[in-house]
Formats: structure tokens, sequence, C-alpha cells
């Protein structure tokens, strides 16, 4: 007993001496904001970092190089591990250090060629934008030059090596990770259709993705007849797709099925201190650190403050001291997938309209940790290139048809084309010092079709959506919504839109500009930029808050933000309020409630709760028996909603979507269905919490989770580094948290505001801002997440240019004696 004493009592003397040794390891890997950095390569004269008490960067340099410099410097002392796994991301280089998991996600961004991509628009730039660019990656290389102490734990625990010197193509290859989360119409629209061709006509597949509302369907080639008519194997087709749309790719923003962001400006003459006030809130995948990263950058010619993106310099979304801008997503289809006919004879051959070609190929080599080495052979046709060889079972699908009907997916992307000015262009926005130079920077904006509404002191305000736009000729009749037939030439972009044609307005009549991912196009105008517009819920919205009367502040603006009246719930309310009576005391119960709510998604309120798990029902009871086994893919899915609304007004005659299928002995109403839906619902949510309706709360299922990538599908370690709170809201609210209604979590969100800013062009104004989680990634830090409980609140951070506070820690920066 005495030898196990003391073998027990060493053994827990080892682990204590352990655990102490790994905290101090950790401690060691936390960022030094205070003192002097040392001499780093690279700088031209001193530079200061000055934190204040969020931990915000206010860099001070002596020209606009240094400064860029100095932000590298901040983004790699604060998101090490974040910019360094985002450049796996973007080069395809994961299963390095996660193994086989992320070999699919590697295969198609090696196939869909983003670094080699990023590299040919590195080299094309010009000198001066280059030579910034590479200001702000030497920056990033002097801190992993000089560091101390250990690498942020991420690396410890995923054994990942310590990070290569950063490169100008490694900031475009990040920007065209954001473009490529912003660009999915190949997955949400093509991929999507190709696979509801294999069970639907046409006329059924355009009541499922209905046009938007107010407008008339798209007209187009009946593609599911062109399908046929080519001998494509449906099934097969439908199955390719489907293995394609589920290769999950880590995306810089997360948003996957996302819904948009919101912005909007209002003119001096409807504000209180008589200048514009302008606010952004652009709605991203929650991540843990936030893929933002506040700061304020002071040099000669250049003074403007916002949200970066770590990675990439300068300020993306913003002000300086004469404009302020904000960005939402215009949603542009610039992807177009082409079905590649292949030689009956050679697989190697394709069919254009001069005749068959051969692809050009190259070979890419993954490295798999705890695996042998894959080789990646890309190959490429005149449209791109094809990505149903990300995986072997979607490549054979698509060629299991007969000799003359096989076939490749390729796609085009303008992303892809290999020249971009936009880096000139952010660059351009920061320094602008009037509406007009505004403008013209714009004209260089390429990377993804956004609208930027902005404002400067002299009192204009606007809104521009530019971007690299292709143009679609008039015998396009598949307009970009199904992959087409890859050897008719009829199908290829004719160029691109120029920039007069791009969507403008400047100085409206009304005194304010709202977009909200609403279609931002006038009845008459003359061409095709997308289908994919959201919902105008939110910009309706927002339109009645701005115009409801009185004068705006920074304050009614913060009232806006937090907005969580739905009114795409009144609208389904509406629609069923002839719901048969239900048969549960409990459902009946809940009709009452419902049918006299305002449509308020509260935390506090029983309501929204009540509403999602009754829509989550009904969607279930009325579509699972049409789409069989493509249920689970696509019924939750946010593309639904409209059809939904549509199929419960009675506008939908393809089909009788109400009908169940499987019950040949009853014809099914859809005022049966919700009453069956919500007797359904409401039991369940009674049964799951042991309270009355009255007793269920939105919040108590409701949690906005801030992911972290890639320690939350690591098990436990996942509640060190993931983030989460109660949220209100619903996909259509102000105050946004989209809900997939799916399991596990069909009530939770990972998709809301990323962050919240409004800026006051007045001459004294500065502005507010929040966002969630913290300004330093390391969870060990103490501005981890010190921001959450403000961005839950909807409360924020006041920014002063006077900067009238002295900074709560400061490093100084020197360059190599001379």
């Amino acid at each position: 007993m005495k030898f196990l004493r003391r073998t027990l009592a060493t053994l827990l003397l080892l682990v204590l001496v352990a655990v102490i040794a790994l905290f101090l390891v950790l401690r060691s890997s936390l960022p030094d904001h205070e003192g002097d950095a040392g001499a780093l390569a690279g700088l031209g004269a001193e530079a200061r970092i000055e934190r204040d008490a969020n931990a915000i960067a206010h860099i001070k340099a002596g020209s606009e190089r240094d400064a860029l410099f100095a932000l590298g410097y901040a983004h790699a002392q604060d998101r090490l591990w974040q910019i360094d796994f985002n450049r796996r991301i973007a080069q395809g280089r994961l299963a390095e250090i996660l193994g086989p998991p992320a070999l699919d996600a590697d295969r198609f961004l090696r196939v869909l060629g983003v670094r080699r991509a990023a590299r040919a628009i590195a080299d094309a730039l010009d000198s001066e934008t280059r030579a910034l660019l590479d200001a702000y990656a030497a920056g990033i290389n002097a801190f992993l030059a000089n560091r101390r102490g250990a690498l942020p734990p991420e690396f410890l625990l995923t054994r990942a090596p310590a990070p290569e010197p950063w490169h100008a193509a490694d900031s475009i290859a990040w920007s065209l990770m954001m473009a490529w989360d912003l660009s999915a119409s190949y997955h949400r629209n093509e991929l999507a259709r190709l696979r509801l061709a294999a069970h639907f006509s046409r006329a059924e597949i355009d009541e499922l993705r209905p046009p938007y509302p107010g407008d008339a369907p798209l007209v187009t080639a009946d593609y599911v007849e062109t399908y046929r008519g080519l001998g494509l194997p449906a099934r097969a087709a439908a199955s390719a797709s489907a293995q394609l749309a589920a290769v999950q790719l880590p995306s810089p923003f997360g948003t996957g099925d996302a819904i948009g962001s919101n912005n909007w400006v209002v003119a001096g003459s409807h504000t209180q201190s008589g200048h514009a006030l302008l606010a952004n809130d652009p709605h991203l995948g929650l991540t843990a650190p936030s893929v933002w990263y506040f700061a304020r950058l002071t040099a000669p010619g250049l003074d403007v403050f916002g949200a970066t993106l770590p990675g990439v310099p300068y300020v993306l979304l913003g002000r300086n001291r004469d404009v302020a801008w904000g960005f939402t997503n215009t949603g542009p289809d610039v992807q177009d997938l082409y079905l590649e006919r292949l030689h009956p004879a050679d697989d190697e051959s394709y069919q254009t309209p001069q005749g068959f070609a051969r692809f050009e190929t190259r070979s890419e080599t993954i490295n798999v940790r705890g695996g042998d080495d894959v080789t990646q052979v890309v190959r490429t046709t005149r449209h791109g290139p094809v990505i149903s060889d990300v995986l072997a079972t979607a490549g054979k699908a698509l060629r299991s048809g007969a000799p003359d009907s096989r076939f490749v997916l390729a796609l085009r992307w303008a992303a892809l084309e290999l020249a971009d000015s936009t880096m000139r262009a952010i660059r351009s926005m920061n320094v602008a010092r009037d509406a007009d130079a505004f403008e013209k920077a714009l004209r260089d904006w390429q990377l993804v079709q956004q609208n930027i509404v902005f404002a400067d002191r002299n009192g204009v305000i606007g809104m521009i959506a530019p971007g690299r736009v292709p143009v679609r000729g008039p015998q396009h009749d598949f307009k970009g919504v199904a992959p087409a037939p890859g050897w008719d030439a009829r199908y290829d972009w004719q160029g691109w839109l120029p920039f007069e044609a791009m969507p403008r307005i400047v100085n409206p009549a009304s005194g304010f500009i709202a977009t909200a991912n609403q279609k931002m196009t006038p009845p008459d105008y003359p061409h095709f930029l997308t289908t994919e517009w959201y919902l105008p819920y939110r910009a309706d919205r927002i339109s009645q808050l701005l115009a409801a009367g009185g004068s705006h502040t920074q304050a009614s603006f913060a009232a806006i933000q937090a907005d969580v009246i739905s009114l795409a719930a009144r609208d389904m309310l509406a629609a069923l309020k002839d719901t048969t009576r239900p048969s549960s005391p409990a459902g009946r119960a809940a009709l009452e409630r419902l049918l006299a709510w305002d449509g308020g998604m509260r935390v506090d309120a029983p309501e929204p709760l009540l509403l999602q798990a009754w829509l989550r029902k009904l969607r279930a009871r009325i579509f699972d028996d049409d789409f069989g086994e493509l249920a689970a893919d696509f019924v939750a899915s946010s593309e639904m909603t409209q059809a939904t609304l549509n199929v419960l007004r009675g506008q939908t005659s393809a089909r009788n979507w109400c009908d169940d299928r499987t019950t040949a002995e009853r014809t099914e109403t859809c005022a049966d269905l919700a009453a069956e839906a919500l007797d359904s619902a409401a039991t369940e949510l009674a049964s799951q919490t042991g309270r009355d309706i009255a007793g269920l709360r939105w919040g108590d299922q409701r949690q906005a989770v801030f992911e972290h990538r890639p320690l939350s599908n690591a098990g436990f370690l996942r509640r060190w580094f993931e983030l989460s709170v109660p949220h209100p809201g619903d996909s259509y609210t102000i105050n946004v948290g989209r809900l997939n209604l799916r399991e596990p979590s069909p009530f939770g969100t990972r998709h809301a505001a990323s962050l919240r800013a409004i800026y006051d062009l007045a001459p004294d104004g500065g502005g507010t801002w929040v966002y969630g989680g913290g300004q330093v990634g390391h969870p060990l830090s103490s501005h981890h997440h010190d921001l959450l409980e403000r961005w839950q609140r909807v409360e924020y951070v006041p920014f002063d240019w006077a900067e009238t506070k002295s900074p709560r820690q400061t490093l100084l920066l020197r360059p190599p004696a001379r």
C-alpha cells in the first residue's frame, strides 16, 4: 500500500507538472501587444501599433507601405492560425494536416485551380499595387521570422508545421475564396436543377424554384427535355450532381446556404445631424475567431477605419475621413456549368463547335497525413476545369450512357480570369476623398459583384453594383439556370457587362437607399444579372423603418439593426389562416397564439418556436412524398420558402403538391396537412420540453454558433474553441439568423450578422461597430470573446476619429539599422 501511494503521488505530480508546462507553453504563444518588436526586415521607418481596450489595432506609420507592413504584422500576431489555415484552404492543402477526411475538398480546390489563378493575377498586377501587397506580406513574414514563444494551440493540436512565408498571391487566393463563397449559382442553381430534372418536369421545377415575387417566370429552353434528347442518363447525372454538391469546402465565410447582408444610407436631409449616415451588417458564417479584424490605418494620404480580412491588406468595409461604404452581395450569376460530350471512342477528347479537341491536362500531388500521396489529374476544357473529375464515382456516372452520350461537367467562373484589378480598387476606395473618386475606384472592382452603398461629407449618397458579370447572348436559352451543352457556341459567354451598365442610384428623391440582396434592377433593366435575388422581406422592413418619419441618428440605425419583426412569418401565417381546426389541445392553443402574434422573433417568446416547428413538419407533409430520395437535401432548404407560400396560396398548378402520393385512398388538402402538422409539432414540443405551449421559449432552442475551423469537429476540444449564445430572428428578419430546419439543430443558426457598423459623416462624427467573438484568435486571450455579449445584445463600440483616449498598449516596430 505504501508503494502504491507513492506511485500514485508520483503520477499525480507528473500530471500536474505536465499541465503546468502545457499551460506555460500555451501562454507563451499569446501575442505580445506592448514594447519593442525589434528591427524588422522590410520596414522603411518606425511604425506603431496602438491597441485600445478591445485590442483594436490603430496603426500609425510614415508611409502607406509601412502601414500595410504593420497591418500584416498585426494580422499575424492576432490571427496566425486563421490566416495559415485559410491559405491551406485556397491551396487545397488541408489533407496535409487533417488527413483523408479533407481529401475531397483538396481535390476540388486543386481542380478549380484557385492557387494557380492567384499566382497569375499577382504576376499581372501593376507595379504599384504589387509593391503594396508585397509590403503587407513582408509584415506577416517579419512576425514569422521574429516571433518568440510557441505557436498558437491549433498548431500543437493538429501537429501542423510552422507557417511558410507569405506571398502576394496568398492574399489574392483568399480574395478568390471570398468570391467563391459569394458566387454559388453553380451549386444552388445548376447542380440542383440537374438533380431535379431526373424527378420532375420543367413546369414542376419552375414551381419548386419560382421567380422573384412579382416577376414573370424566366423563359428558358425545356432543359429536362433537352437532357432526354441528348441521351443523358438522368439518374446517373442526378447522382453525380448530388456527390459534387456534397463536397464540403471550408469556405472563408462559411456561407453555404446563406442569406445575404443589409446596408443602407440616409441623406443629411433625413438625419438629426444634417449629414449622411450609413449602416452595414454583412450576414456570413459565424466563426471563432471572426472573419473580420477591425483596424485603423494612418499614414500620409491614408486614414481609414473598418473591417479588414486577415490575410488581405486594407479595409474592405468601413470609412475614411471623407467617405463611408458598405457591401451586400448582388448574387450575380457568374458561374456556368457545361455538359461536355466525350468522343465516342476517346475519353481524352471532347466535342467543340469546331469538332473534337483534346483536354488540357496537368497533375497535382496532394500530400495526405496518415496516407499515401494522391495524384489528381486535372482536365480543362475551353470553358474551364472539369469538376466531375473531383470524384471518381461522379465522373463514372456521367460516362455511363451510350457511346455518343457520355459527358463530363466543366465549370466556367468569372473569377478565374487571369487578370483582376480588384486589389487596386480596394486601395483606391481606402484613399478616396469624395463620391466621385470613390465611384472611379469602383471601376476597378471585378472580383464579385456587390451592392456597394456609399456617402461622402459633401452630402452625396449612392449605390453602385460593380463586378465582372458575363454577357449571355439572346440565343442563350438556358439563361445559366441549368448545365448547357458545351459544344453549342450559342451558350458561350459574349464578353463582360460594362461598368456603365451596372445598377446605379445616386441621391434619390426618397433620401435613402437600402439593399438586402433583393432585386436591385428596375423592370426595364435590359441586362441579365441573376435569378439569385433573395426574397425582399429584409429590404421591405428596412424601407418601412427608414420611411417611418423623424430624423435618423446612430441610435435609430442601431434599433433598425436590432429589429426582429419577420414579414415572412406574417405572410406565412396569413397563408395558413384557413388551417383546419387542430385535433389536439396543444395544437389548438398553438394556433390561437400564432394567429394573434405580431411576427416578432424574440428569444423570450414561444411563437417563433411554434411557427418554425410547424413549418418544418408542414414542409415535410407537403413535399417529402414528391421529392422521395431528394427530400433530405431539398425540402428544408431556404429556396423552398416561396414555393411553400405559393402552394398554400393556391398559386401552383403543375402538380397537386398537398396530395400525398402514397395514399391513393384519399386526397389531402393543404388545410388538412397544416392541422396535422401543427398537432404533431405542438405535441412534440410539449413532450420534449415538459412545458405547456405558453412556457416555450425561442431562445431555448435557438443558439447562434460560432464555428472554429477545424476544432469544432474535434469532440471535447469544441468547447474550448467554439462559441455560442441564444439569438433572436429568423432568415428574413433584419437581425438575421438563417434557419435550415435540418437536424441536428433545426432551429439554431450558424449564419448571422458577422459585424454591425454605423458611420456618421458629420464633421465630428465617427461611428459605432461590433462583431461576435473578439479581436484575438487565441482562446487564452482576454480578447478572444470579449465582444460576444455586446454582439448578442446589439450593443456597440464607439469609434472616435479624434482618438481622445490613450492607447492601452503600444508596440513599436523598427526598421533594420542602416
